[in-house]
């Protein structure tokens, strides 16, 4: 059964920062920062949590779904996609709105200041899911990503009105979304994902404890950056995958889309958790060593050694018997 990926389908303007934005922040002065920071170098790439995730499905030899708003220069974008395995002929074309863009700032530390236009990704408000469905047959899963927020609460309420599982991954919109909202995107998930800074907002904004929010979801999958990923839920022993090693990490942006995909990779073709956990660890190494969030590619032989040399022998050999080939 397909995966249906929601969220945004964006353009990415990545630019490095030979510093740390720390060193130029006053503490008592944070009300009036007015700053500018000379860059090394400027990288456009192909990008959007929805299409990034799409992508490494892609990669990993499955077909997701795309679903989400673009404008009219979304041509050779989609034509990208098309060559690695993404379905995308549920995207809704702007007839008159650019496909949004990221503009994103990153320091030495790996710390960020990014901006998003949402351009024509305001229009996914849109889409309904049921078409789709009829068209694609029964999903595995819905995953409802950051997007237009009318359209992130439209996905959810419609998979829940229709008895979809669904993935939740408010993500960047946490930041800005009041309790009432979140509480209204996490509620009944099957999967609830965030990173830990993530996890913290959800609880606070919802007003919600975490054993609270445990009680909402199937499963809370929460992402520590170099630290690993923590997997709880009802009827499993909580427990910790650790990060792939001897990672050397260039660009942060897309981590977590690459964990996604993995993850979600993962439980099409039935494998545990864990194992759901570390593929997810093993694809977010590929993309943390790259510039841009759809740079790295795969060979078999080279993906099965790392899996073997960073979680042992049963999981390469659980990753083996589905990791077939690559897309191209």
């Amino acid at each position: 059964m397909p995966l249906l990926i929601t969220g945004s389908i964006a353009t990415d303007h990545l630019m490095s920062f030979p510093g740390k934005f720390s060193d130029s922040l006053v503490s008592d002065a944070l009300d009036k920062v007015s700053l500018s920071f000379l860059v090394d170098d400027l990288v456009v790439r192909r990008g959007g949590c929805a299409a990034n995730i799409c992508f490494g499905l892609g990669m990993l030899g499955l077909s997701p779904v795309l679903v989400g708003a673009v404008g009219e220069d979304f041509v050779e974008y989609r034509s990208w996609l098309d060559r690695h395995n993404v379905d995308c002929d549920s995207v809704h074309v702007s007839g008159t709105r650019h496909t949004a863009r990221f503009v994103c700032t990153t320091d030495e530390s790996m710390a960020q200041i990014a901006s998003f236009y949402a351009g024509a990704m305001s229009e996914a408000r849109e889409i309904e899911l049921r078409p789709i469905i009829d068209r694609v047959g029964p999903a595995d899963y819905v995953l409802i990503g950051p997007n237009d927020p009318e359209g992130m609460l439209r996905h959810t309420q419609e998979c829940r009105t229709r008895g979809y599982r669904f993935v939740a991954d408010p993500s960047q919109q946490l930041a800005w979304g009041d309790g009432a909202m979140i509480r209204r995107l996490v509620d009944g998930a099957s999967i609830l994902i965030s990173n830990e800074y993530e996890s913290s907002l959800i609880v606070h904004k919802t007003g919600w404890s975490a054993d609270e929010v445990r009680e909402r979801v199937d499963l809370w999958v929460t992402t520590l950056g170099a630290q690993g990923v923590r997997v709880e839920g009802r009827g499993i022993e909580a427990f910790e995958v650790a990060a792939v090693p001897d990672v050397e990490p260039l660009e942060p942006t897309g981590v977590g889309d690459a964990f996604r995909a993995g993850f979600l990779a993962a439980l099409a073709w039935e494998l545990s958790f864990e194992r759901a956990a570390q593929l997810g660890c093993l694809l977010a190494a590929y993309v943390v060593e790259q510039i841009g969030t759809q740079e790295y590619t795969l060979s078999r032989q080279g993906f099965l050694a790392r899996a073997e040399a960073a979680y042992g022998p049963d999981a390469a050999r659980d990753f083996a018997d589905h990791v077939q080939t690559f897309s191209p």
